[in-house]
């Protein structure tokens, strides 16, 4: 008997146990200083160098480079190695569901990654560390090596399109699944937030965990509203054959 795959959906709620702010909640950044997303949309990014060495300035201090993962990366892991069929779709950039042991083919990231950096021109790609110690020896807006452009966190920056192999790949995952977890997302940033709805009219049980009331609360199956932590780590116990 197949067991029923599982896709997992997962936003910056899930690692502010972590450390890591969100961005949308009561205590979120954009709440606290609506200048710091200028800092991540990539108009202003692109246009004012002044922006980008606020940027690296920002980085330097990125607890997300930094961070461990926490219970529920680690359930997440579990249940994966417990034999059930597992897929991450995150948006988050943080890497933690790697650190925690997911397989890395096995987890979508929708919006990047920002353990690296791309350059605007060329696309060379490299990490994100070694940027940093450029800034750290005096490089305030370090260009890329290869060819002088602008070089930018490997995020999907405000302004941006999501990669559409990487979001084509989230949608094949979302309608093959048969159980889908949204887990810390305010599922209000779209396409993101439509694959919930998606897979709920592909049949799948959906399930959401978040703080706050979701536009697809509606369609959910089941609605937790418990602190992320505790709480999803049952409710995979409980997918476990």
């Amino acid at each position: 008997m197949r067991r029923p795959l599982v896709a997992l959906l997962s936003g910056a709620g899930i690692s502010t146990d972590s450390g890591i702010p969100d961005y949308r909640g009561p205590n979120g950044l954009w709440r606290r200083d609506p200048e710091a997303e200028k800092l991540v949309t990539y108009e202003y990014y692109m246009g004012d160098p002044e922006i980008r060495r606020r940027s690296w300035r920002m980085r330097r201090q990125n607890h997300a480079l930094r961070a461990e993962p926490n219970a529920a990366h680690r359930a997440v892991a579990e249940l994966e190695r417990s034999g059930v069929p597992v897929r991450v779709i995150t948006q988050n950039v943080d890497g933690l569901h790697q650190l925690a042991g997911m397989p890395d083919r096995k987890v979508i990231e929708l919006h990047g990654s920002a353990h690296g950096v791309v350059c605007t021109r060329c696309h060379a790609r490299g990490p994100m560390d070694e940027a940093l110690a450029r800034v750290d020896a005096g490089e305030d807006d370090p260009p890329c090596l290869r060819c002088g452009g602008v070089l930018k966190s490997a995020t999907v920056m405000f302004g941006e399109r999501l990669d559409p192999e990487v979001l084509g790949e989230a949608v094949a995952v979302t309608k093959a699944c048969q159980v889908f977890i949204a887990v810390g997302t305010s599922l209000q940033v779209q396409p993101a937030a439509g694959l919930a709805g998606l897979a709920a009219d592909h049949g799948a049980r959906l399930i959401i965990v978040n703080a706050e009331p979701t536009p697809y609360d509606g369609l959910a199956d089941e609605v937790v509203r418990e602190p992320i932590g505790t709480a999803l780590p049952p409710l995979l116990r409980a997918l476990t054959p």
